[in-house]
């Protein structure tokens, strides 16, 4: 299977009429099934034998880790994740230890040569840890896990650049970070006033710059489309602000206001928010900029260079999206670590406890804290091949479909391919030879195309099965 071509910066306008039949609620598909299909019938007894399968198949299959550090130095009104805001760094120092005793527990599920190829530190704020503190973190997982030695290992770390050390970057350079992720959102002080994130262009750049010169291989830079008070202009000045920088990789993520789950957003007026036409049009903003400097669209919310890992990942056909978002570690089982994180072990997903206290609780009873997760069916197995063909490549290969999991796709998907007439009449995709092609106008609702093959959303499952709330597609 080979990508996508490279978009054309003259993109295709779609008219309001068409953006309100599509803009409904729906996942991100960085898992499937979505988080909100977990039980909490899957717990430690579950984990432990898809752990034992994975550790019985042919070959050391790799690792990925992903390590949650919940806590803020202050309220963003956007965020949606798993956070605790608070200025006392102690309590960073006590989370960590808490970490050591869940690593203590989650190692020994797993082959000891089996190589960590991936490591990612998420939140929340990362950086909230002091040098020394995560020092003991990267030594304990050492300790517990083979981390890999190799320059094309991947250990990445997420930085607010309002609150990085002048020497924090040379100091996790030589921990093994190779890769850095950098939250800016918007440069335009109406916006960050909006959403309570002041930051400088000058703390930014001087972040990028201190990163370069202490041997990371790649920066990436979180950019939001859709805030309060976002206008094409200002939007346009922080992108080409941003690309001046020129790093590896750019998220542009879509602003998902949904103040009945999050608190902190209730403080953003709604008012202030652009309509569903004018957050396509800074996406597609975001997309023409992008690509006239030499960015390759990934596809929903991801840009890269054209000598990055992940253009390469999605030209060989391998590129993978998990809940660290796009990755080029197809192999990998992911283990999450602290709260709320996520493990996908084989056929398997689970979840930590989202609270703090839970958490901790579990922890103290030497107990691994487990909250729910999803025991995978066939069925799940090849939608979620099949929507992550979608997320990734562009395309579907109908064919590799059949051949490995023994169907005939036609008929398997019979009920997803007539929910798809209405996308391909209105120019979104394209089926021929083989394949399901999403054109350039339907790269901006994948989506969309992705929820037609989602059978949690067809009316499959239980009448009395939860109803999540997502953010809308657009």
């Amino acid at each position: 299977m080979h990508a996508l071509p490279a978009l054309d910066p003259e993109l295709p306008v779609l008219d309001t009429k068409l953006l309100e039949r599509y803009d409904r609620p729906g996942p991100r598909y960085t898992s499937y099934p979505a988080a909100p299909q977990f039980t909490t019938a899957f717990g430690d007894a579950e984990l432990h034998e898809y752990a034992a399968r994975s550790n019985r198949r042919a070959g050391p299959r790799p690792l990925s880790i992903y390590v949650h550090v919940p806590f803020c130095f202050s309220p963003c009104f956007y965020c949606g994740c798993n956070r605790l805001i608070t200025r006392d760094t102690s309590k960073g120092v006590r989370y960590v230890q808490h970490l050591q005793q869940e690593i203590a527990l989650t190692a020994p599920l797993f082959d000891r040569e089996r190589e960590v190829l991936q490591l990612h530190l998420g939140g929340g704020t990362p950086n909230f840890l002091g040098a020394a503190t995560l020092a003991q973190l990267l030594e304990s997982l050492g300790e517990a896990f083979n981390l890999s030695r190799s320059p094309t290992r991947d250990f990445s770390i997420e930085l607010d650049p309002r609150t990085v050390p002048p020497d924090y970057a040379p100091a996790l350079a030589q921990l093994g970070f190779n890769r850095v992720s950098l939250g800016v959102q918007d440069f335009d002080p109406e916006v960050q006033r909006a959403v309570n994130r002041l930051q400088s262009t000058d703390q930014t750049l001087d972040l990028i710059d201190a990163c370069r010169d202490s041997g990371f291989r790649s920066v990436n830079v979180d950019l939001i489309y859709g805030l309060p008070r976002q206008t094409p202009a200002a939007f346009r000045r922080t992108l080409r602000m941003v690309m001046s920088a020129r790093p590896d990789r750019l998220a542009v993520y879509g602003y998902a206001h949904l103040p009945g789950l999050f608190k902190a957003q209730r403080h953003i007026d709604a008012t202030a928010l652009p309509s569903a036409a004018a957050r396509l049009e800074l996406l597609r903003l975001a997309v023409e900029e992008l690509s006239a400097g030499g960015y390759r669209y990934i596809g929903m919310d991801h840009f890269a260079l054209p000598d990055d890992e992940l253009v390469r990942a999605q030209e060989a056909g391998s590129l993978q999206r998990n809940f660290m978002g796009y990755t080029t570690h197809a192999g990998c089982d992911l283990i999450g670590l602290g709260v709320s994180a996520i493990s996908h072990v084989g056929a398997s997903f689970s979840q930590n406890f989202r609270e703090l206290r839970k958490w901790e609780a579990a922890l103290a009873a030497a107990r691994l804290p487990l909250w729910r997760g999803l025991a995978l069916s066939d069925d799940d197995c090849v939608r979620g091949a099949v929507i992550g063909q979608l997320m990734c490549q562009g395309v579907i290969d109908t064919r590799a479909i059949d051949e490995r999991f023994g169907i005939d796709f036609a008929a398997y998907f019979g009920e997803a391919l007539a929910r798809l007439k209405s996308h391909i009449a209105d120019g979104l995709v394209c089926i021929g030879d083989g394949r399901i092609t999403v054109t350039a106008a339907g790269r901006f609702l994948l989506r969309s195309i992705a929820m037609c093959f989602d059978a949690y959303l067809k009316g499959t499952v239980p009448a009395d099965a939860p109803r999540p709330s997502f953010s809308r597609v657009v």
